[in-house]
Parts: structure tokens; C-alpha cells; sequence
């Protein structure tokens, strides 16, 4: 097979794992419960999350970006009460996994270190915590919610959001090296990277 083939075909299975986590990403969304709020408004505890982290890990910041970004906007999609907020979800759950990805790849690292992965996963949690929650307050703000309503809506949405962001870094460090030394030992993770 010349050089040209085996790119295309090593290519063609990054895109594969991309989809995959994607789907992923989709699926772990779907485990969830909610909170009600004040308002008829609600948050939820769910492992989406989780997945969004493990595609930064295993594809690095852009496959990662891309597999937390889809899967999640296809989640909005498909439930009404969210599709108005699915573009906003693909940009953030895009920053989760590309900031993931972009720590635990740097300096060509590949997501193989484990003190670099704990940080990335962290740094991706909560770098999503930070925009969602901004996005909420100033929506709350320009519906013309009171500080004082805004702030405990806020910090319902804050315990919650922190719940999961804990829960997906406690979850993704042991499954990302189950599924890293799975993907070496089938002799594709070279192939995908």
C-alpha cells in the first residue's frame, strides 16, 4: 500500500473515532435527571460530559472539540425544551473538549501522561462550568430577573454543574487509560493520531 492509501485510510479511522465518541457523547447525555428550578426552568446531572472529556483525550483538542461539540448539539437538537440553546452547547461543549484535548496533547504528549490528563480534564470541566453559567446569568439578566432571583437560579445550576464536572474527571482518567491501552493493543491508536 503506498504512502498516499495508508494516510486516506488512517484518516478515514480518525473520522470513525470521532463519530464514535460523538455517538457517545449523544448516548451519556441522554443518562440523566433533573432538577426542577424556580421558574419552571430545571438542570440535570448527567454523563455527557464524561464523554466529552474522554474525545479530548483520546482525539486531542480539534477531534475532541468536534466529537463533544456534535454529540451535544445533536442532544439539543432532539429535545425541545434545549434546541434554542444548541448552538450555544456546540461552541461550549466544543471549548470543553478542544481545551481537554489541547492540554493533555501538548508538548506531543498525546494524553499519555497522567498528571496532564487530570489537569486537561479539570481545565475542560470547568472551563464549560464557567461559560454555562454565563450564559445563564445573562439570560436571566435579559428576561429580567432580579439579582436575587438570577443568583439562586445561578447557584442551583452552579451545584449541579460542578456535580457533573467532578463526576466526569473522576470517571475519564481511569476509562481514558482503559480505552487508550485497548486502542494500542488493536494497534489503532497509531493510526489515529
Amino acid at each position: 500500500m503506498n504512502n498516499y492509501a495508508a494516510g486516506q485510510r488512517n484518516h478515514t479511522q480518525r473520522l470513525a473515532v470521532i463519530g464514535l465518541l460523538a455517538a457517545l457523547v449523544f448516548v451519556s447525555s441522554l443518562i440523566s435527571f433533573d432538577i426542577p428550578l424556580a421558574g419552571g426552568d430545571s438542570t440535570r446531572i448527567h454523563l455527557g460530559n464524561t464523554f466529552c472529556l474522554l474525545a479530548g483525550l483520546i482525539t486531542g483538542p480539534v477531534g475532541g472539540g468536534l466529537a463533544a461539540g456534535i454529540g451535544s448539539f445533536l442532544f439539543d437538537l432532539m429535545n425541545p425544551k434545549y434546541i434554542a440553546s444548541a448552538p450555544f452547547t456546540f461552541l461550549f461543549k466544543f471549548a470543553m473538549g478542544f481545551l481537554c484535548g489541547l492540554i493533555a496533547y501538548a508538548h506531543n504528549r498525546k494524553g499519555e501522561r497522567l498528571s496532564r490528563n487530570i489537569v486537561a480534564a479539570l481545565v475542560g470541566s470547568f472551563s464549560y462550568v464557567i461559560l454555562y453559567l454565563g450564559k445563564g446569568f445573562i439570560e436571566n439578566v435579559l428576561y429580567g430577573q432580579s439579582l436575587q432571583a438570577n443568583l439562586a437560579i445561578i447557584g442551583t445550576k452552579a451545584v449541579a454543574s460542578v456535580t457533573n464536572a467532578l463526576i466526569a474527571v473522576i470517571i475519564v482518567i481511569p476509562l481514558g487509560i482503559a480505552l487508550r491501552t485497548a486502542l494500542k493493543r488493536a494497534h489503532i491508536w497509531e493510526r489515529i493520531h
